[in-house]
């Protein structure tokens, strides 16, 4: 009966939405013609999403009804779009802050020349970083541990200087890694065994971890059917291609070192910290490394070193190093861990493990010790660019001899979604457990809407993941999966630092600040959630810059979640349709009076000295 008494305007309207349905059918139908015809080769995840999301008529997408260009920034409205070009191929792995000619013009002492010295603004680039000419997408997880395809890094050094090691080998048109390392040329499984013996690395005790020096982080690739999660990191040395390989295998790593910085970690931060020969001067410096170690190292938690100069009397001529040099240096490690007061809980052929006591009750024999210093500085998160100390970080006070400095972790999974002790100690600024409880919740509800978009998001065609601005990394709680991890970005800017509470949550992340680049190498992540990053950032440096640097870490094909104020979003679309990249708006989930919105976008494929470029 409704329908028979329409007016005639009700069927113009109902005509005109009929018309509008199928234009905007026909509009996909053709952008996924034009996608799959022009990237080439790539797996076109882009025209995927798109067909997911065609003929999808839904007010939730009515972004234009409610928000008048007229009412948007005049310099938004009125400047061109500029058009980023392809930078030179030479620069398809460039890394900003660790360009090995910048580097060379930095003190060799403390290794100071392998730290982040980034460009200052006349020398950036305002180019897009071509990917390698024959560039593919990954191979999915598990795969991808074993197998990397070798357009993506062309680098055949290791092959040959790490033959005898079975770090790599080449084979046909991949790359194949065995698993095996310098010290364990059995391989990883066989090595992480001997530490599981001493180590409660299966019961969830231990869930994450930092590997020094990491090589091609197979410790780490090996570690993650266990459900520990490492962050390994290796500097960008005259090895081409380890912490790239690393990430091209879907494991999570950084170009890093232990140098006269802090690492961007926070304290009490990992539950195992591991060195396997990695040329690390443990025993100079009156124990320096060791004191960092010991400030991201949670009360408790294990320090593992192989190789030299552990078991010296068996292994001191293969190693090519005098008896009394190699008796020293484990002399100082030893008397150093002492002062630490970690305990040395076993010795076993080539590997040594010790563990830092509980707290500072538990080490009575620290308080009257003269020669250690204690830390005077009562933030020990208080991390970027700060000057490593020969000092030692104070642990939290306990009310018992048994009580766990700064709060026991759950074993992992259920530490995941418990509220962590830095948040229930009320430590965090700007976050209660009631917040804490509300936030999680929220980003479940994000999350639900994010795969509604972009239905890829959970086959594990997305490994490597970036939240750049994370929070307390409730997105990474929403989303974990064996399929993937979440590298955790703390901005420097942020209001609050987080990240010691997303380590309780056994995740893993980094601080960094956004108005430079990130430290990896390019196309090293499948997808980037920017949750606010643009708000963050307002007044503090470009836009630009910014999206210029996803731009470079994102690989082709890769997709991004834009999380911002309106206003902010139609000048972010602004500059990236200049881009190469492909976007759709949505509203808000719950509606589109909620003047936050989401931008999705994917970048297309293309490759240096292409037709396409």
């Amino acid at each position: 009966m409704a329908i028979k008494g329409n007016s005639a305007d009700n069927r113009t309207r109902s005509s005109l939405s009929i018309i509008i349905v199928v234009g905007l059918c026909c509009f996909f139908y053709v952008l996924g013609a034009w996608q799959k015809s022009g990237f080439g080769k790539g797996d076109s995840i882009a025209l995927a999403i798109t067909k997911q999301t065609e003929c999808t008529v839904s007010t939730n997408l009515n972004f234009e009804t409610h928000h008048s260009v007229a009412n948007l920034d005049k310099s938004v409205n009125n400047s061109e779009t500029e058009t980023f070009k392809p930078c030179d191929d030479h620069y398809t792995d460039y890394t900003p802050c660790q360009d090995q000619r910048r580097a060379m013009t930095f003190p060799r002492n403390n290794m100071i020349y392998r730290e982040r010295h980034c460009p200052p603004e006349e020398e950036k680039l305002y180019c897009l970083i071509p990917a390698p000419k024959g560039y593919v997408a990954p191979f999915p997880w598990p795969k991808s541990r074993d197998y990397v395809p070798f357009a993506n890094a062309p680098y055949k050094s290791l092959t040959v200087e790490k033959a005898v090691q079975n770090w790599v080998q080449f084979e046909g048109n991949v790359f194949r890694f065995p698993g095996g390392g310098t010290q364990f040329p059995q391989g990883a499984d066989k090595y992480i065994d001997q530490l599981a013996s001493v180590i409660p690395i299966a019961n969830g005790t231990v869930r994450t971890a930092l590997d020094t020096g990491c090589g091609v982080a197979s410790w780490g690739a090996y570690l993650l059917k266990r459900n520990v999660l490492a962050m390994s990191f290796a500097p960008r040395d005259s090895h081409e291609a380890q912490v790239q390989f690393a990430l091209e295998r879907g494991v999570p790593a950084v170009i890093g070192v232990l140098g006269s910085i802090k690492l961007p970690y926070p304290s009490r931060a990992f539950d195992m910290a591991h060195c396997s020969r990695c040329l690390i001067p443990w025993g100079e410096n009156d124990g320096m490394y060791m004191m960092e170690v010991d400030r991201v190292l949670r009360p408790g938690g294990y320090w593992v070193l192989s190789g030299p100069p552990i078991n010296w009397k068996t292994h001191y001529q293969s190693w090519q190093r005098t008896k009394e040099d190699l008796e020293e240096e484990q002399r100082k490690i030893e008397d150093f861990a002492k002062l630490l007061c970690w305990e040395k809980v076993t010795e076993i052929a080539e590997i040594a493990i010790w563990r830092k006591r509980i707290n500072t009750d538990s080490c009575p024999e620290r308080q009257d010790e003269p020669r250690v210093p204690m830390c005077e500085s009562t933030n020990p998160d208080d991390v970027w660019y700060k000057k490593m100390e020969v000092c030692i970080s104070r642990y939290p006070e306990v009310s018992t001899p048994k009580e766990v400095a700064g709060g026991e972790l759950r074993p992992f999974p259920e530490r995941l979604n418990a509220v962590p002790p830095r948040i229930a100690s009320g430590s965090v600024r700007s976050f209660s457990v009631e917040s804490f409880q509300k936030e999680n919740s929220l980003w479940q509800k994000h999350v639900q809407a994010y795969k509604k978009v972009n239905k890829l998001l959970d086959t594990g065609r997305y490994r490597n993941i970036m939240d750049m601005n994370a929070g307390v990394g409730s997105f990474a709680a929403a989303i974990e999966s064996p399929k993937l991890w979440v590298m955790n970005v703390v901005p420097t800017a942020a209001e609050s630092s987080t990240l010691g509470v997303i380590y309780e949550r056994g995740l893993i992340g980094i601080y960094h600040d956004w108005c430079e680049a990130f430290s990896t190498y390019p196309r090293t992540y499948d997808l980037i959630h920017a949750n606010g990053v643009f708000s963050l950032y307002q007044n503090k440096c470009k836009m630009e810059d910014i999206l210029l640097e996803m731009d470079r870490i994102l690989r082709p094909e890769g997709a991004v979640i834009f999380r911002d104020n309106v206003d902010v979003l139609i000048k972010v679309n602004k500059v990236i349709s200049g881009m190469r990249w492909n976007t759709k708006m949505t509203d808000h989930e719950d509606g589109p009076f909620v003047p936050e919105k989401i931008l999705y976008a994917v970048k297309q494929y293309w490759v240096g000295g292409s037709d396409s470029a």
